[in-house]
């Protein structure tokens, strides 16, 4: 690869980007030419010995317990050359603290504490150590930032307009949380370019943050060499006392710590308040112990208002240890410099109000109108433009001569990178007749991830402690470990919320990654919330869901999903894909690959089911189809439809009323979403709505299928929790048997 083919990469990210996020404002549109002019590699950021340092070694004894004393290394951090001056910097924090209380009193609406209280750690990161182009907030190698508490994003809105983002104008600021802003009420990664992760359900944005450590450490694993480290970047995350009480972060920190991702650094904004008041009204636990005993290095910045030198040496010392991740306590004053509201929880969710925001002004010696940036500041920054393109030009470089000496490695690096698969990927597919024996769904899912395993690089993933019998091993790769983080198996352990949560951060890294995870499909419960996510980042993620009906048997009403099939449904955004053999297995996971932007759920057997005739893949990507049909001129006397394991129930039942001179049609409706998707008259080939005799039969909640039976047709399923017998047995007590549906079709037709 040549120079300019590596500047192919980075344009190939950034129009991927723009198409995506493309207006017809014009501060919306970003030019590719004036986005990728890379200039020479000059004026970075390094260390230098005349940085200043801290001026003293605070002990880090956590506030709520008593420890042993760590000094901090009073050490220089990579800043400018030199370092700027302290007064500029107190500046620079100001703006940032007004621009987000300016932002919240327009809208009348938004969180304002945080993003004063935690705007000098938010000034170190993005303009000191952050590596990053604003022109192109799509380059590879750059560090990602996640704010957890995506409550504050104000301060995330306003450090991306100081450095530079043309995704945050001065508009956007003016515009938060209106209609058709770039600056929604919490963090958005699809909409706001700069933003990594879509967070504001606490605890979300570290568990992603764990995700983008670990798709860091991942590819550094596999593609650096000895004479080219051209994976090479950190994953910052702010995250408050509300993630910290949330049960997923101890989840995500004890993989974190487990796995050893060194260059995952989360900073702790340790205020205690929280919307209620105080924490110690319910949250006094240790969180330093917490997460020493999980494994991580932990640092106390005991001074957060003021304390940059504090906030420097400790982030120093954070990418010192390289072993295990860091979290940086930093104690701060909610809504600092607030006169009548800091150190309250007045300030937490609501604009300051104009009089106290005229104090705050007064208080912090801030002169200047609403939305102002000093000139002085403005400068300051402006340099983030010229250095991130350097930053990325180097990098670029560095990748053309890596493609020179590993090629193979370089092609698959740049299919994560751009998202760009093998061509003839889909082809590895494996296919099935009915003369295959049958098989439980699960066991053909395995089948079809080891056969993709070896067609996309990008692909990893696990299960939450069931690989074994979710099926979901990758048999020739090893484990994802501190010790082979090259390796392409994940062992996510019994924490299904996390697990979901952490993909959703390996997907949103680069467009190429395609992370899988998996759990019996009633579980699915403990990760809703991450499911949901996905569908709202545009995350796609594979939700491998197997046991997916009161199929599995003795296990009983626990382990029998009822209402999932209906609920995910009902989410925007995701497919639900529920196969019924070895053809639509291979057709769902096709389907799951090709949708870039949507997250999917495939809903797998645990019992054994038949290779039958007139399933496909090209069926799947429709959604809904004809598997047989013996009617003519698209009028049947009567449609069966079925999905999954019941499908086979439909198949046998229409032949048999076609012994009896019916006209029977049997669809597959593998896929609600998909068969949406598709044009009317398509729609109308398969359900033509002259015909109302319509019997469907699924092994859940009949809840949604009026709408696709009709008012004069008929529903089979379960409407009450399973019971604990053998499959078999609860299949015929609840009446899902070829006899109920033949009995049904008589009825409606």
């Amino acid at each position: 690869m040549t120079s300019s083919s590596s500047v192919t990469l980075s344009q190939a990210l950034l129009a991927r980007a723009i198409s995506h996020h493309g207006s017809n404002s014009t501060s919306d549109r970003v030019s590719l030419s004036s986005a990728l002019s890379l200039p020479t590699f000059s004026g970075l950021k390094s260390t230098s010995s005349s940085a200043s340092s801290a001026s003293s070694k605070p002990s880090r004894v956590p506030r709520r317990r008593l420890g042993a004393a760590r000094p901090v290394r009073a050490a220089a951090v990579e800043t400018l050359d030199k370092t700027t001056e302290t007064s500029l910097v107190e500046k620079s924090v100001n703006t940032i603290r007004f621009l987000a209380i300016d932002a919240v009193e327009k809208a009348n609406s938004g969180h304002p504490g945080l993003p004063m209280g935690c705007a000098p750690m938010g000034h170190i990161l993005y303009d000191e150590i952050m590596r990053y182009n604003p022109k192109n907030p799509y380059w590879f190698n750059r560090d990602r930032f996640v704010l957890s508490a995506g409550h504050g994003c104000m301060l995330q809105y306003a450090l991306l307009h100081l450095a530079g983002y043309d995704s945050v104008k001065e508009e956007d600021l003016k515009g938060f949380r209106q209609w058709g802003s770039k600056t929604p009420g919490h963090p958005e990664n699809f909409e706001t370019p700069g933003v990594e992760v879509t967070t504001g359900p606490l605890g979300q944005g570290i568990a992603n943050a764990v995700g983008l450590a670990l798709a860091e450490k991942h590819l550094a694993a596999r593609y650096n060499k000895p004479d080219s480290e051209i994976v090479d970047h950190y994953t910052y995350c702010i995250l408050g006392d509300g993630c910290q009480m949330e049960g997923i972060s101890n989840e995500v920190a004890s993989l974190a710590g487990h796995w050893g991702l060194g260059k995952l650094i989360a900073f702790y904004d340790d205020n205690h308040i929280s919307i209620d008041g105080d924490t110690e009204i319910a949250f006094t636990e240790s969180v330093d112990t917490r997460f020493e005993g999980l494994g991580w290095h932990v640092i106390w910045v005991k001074n957060g208002n003021t304390g940059y030198d504090e906030i420097r040496a400790a982030i120093k010392e954070a990418k010192a240890v390289t072993d295990k991740p860091t979290l940086i306590k930093v104690t701060t004053t909610i809504g600092f410099g607030s006169p009548n509201k800091a150190n309250s929880y007045s300030v937490h969710g609501a604009a300051l109000g104009a009089k106290e925001v005229d104090a705050t002004r007064q208080n912090l010696g801030w002169p200047y109108e609403p939305f102002h940036v000093p000139e002085d500041v403005k400068s300051h920054w402006s340099r983030h433009t010229a250095e991130g393109s350097a930053l990325e030009a180097e990098w670029n470089a560095k990748f053309a001569e890596y493609e020179k000496k590993y090629a193979e490695e370089a092609a698959e690096l740049k299919s994560i990178i751009t998202g760009e698969l093998p061509a003839g990927w889909e082809k590895a597919l494996p296919t099935y007749t009915p003369e295959v024996p049958a098989d439980a769904t699960r066991n053909l899912s395995q089948a079809n991830l080891n056969a993709l395993a070896k067609v996309l690089p990008g692909l990893v993933g696990g299960s939450a402690d069931l690989a074994s019998s979710n099926m979901t091993l990758m048999k020739m790769f090893g484990d994802f470990q501190k010790g082979t983080p090259e390796e392409r198996n994940i062992r996510f352990g019994v924490r299904e919320h996390g697990m979901g949560a952490i993909c959703n951060g390996i997907a949103l890294h680069s467009p190429g990654f395609i992370p899988y995870c998996a759990t019996f499909f009633v579980f699915t419960d403990y990760m809703r919330a991450a499911i949901r996510i996905s569908a709202l980042a545009e995350a796609r993620v594979i939700y491998v869901m197997t046991h997916d009906s009161i199929g599995l048997g003795e296990d009983g009403p626990t382990h029998q999903p009822i209402e999932h099939l209906a609920s995910f449904r009902a989410m925007p955004n995701i497919l639900m894909l529920r196969p019924a053999d070895g053809n639509e297995t291979a057709g769902s996971y096709k389907v799951a690959v090709d949708n870039k932007k949507r997250p999917s759920i495939l809903a797998l057997s645990r019992q054994k089911l038949p290779n039958l005739a007139g399933t496909s893949i090209e069926g799947v990507e429709k959604g809904g189809y004809i598997v047989s049909d013996n009617s003519t001129g698209n009028k049947p006397d009567v449609i069966l439809i079925g999905t999954g394991s019941e499908l086979e129930i439909a198949y046998k039942a229409g032949e048999e009323l076609r012994k009896e001179g019916k006209a029977v049609r049997v669809v597959s409706f593998v896929s609600w979403e998909l068969f949406y998707d598709q044009s009317d008259a398509y729609k109308e080939s398969v359900l033509p709505a002259a015909v109302t005799a319509r019997v469907s039969i699924e092994a859940a909640s009949t809840f949604g299928w009026e709408k696709i039976v009709g008012s004069k047709g008929k529903a089979i399923g379960i409407d009450r929790f399973g019971a604990s017998a053998p499959a078999p047995i609860i299949y015929k007590e609840y009446g899902l048997t070829v006899e109920a549906v033949i009995a049904a079709a008589k009825e409606v037709s």
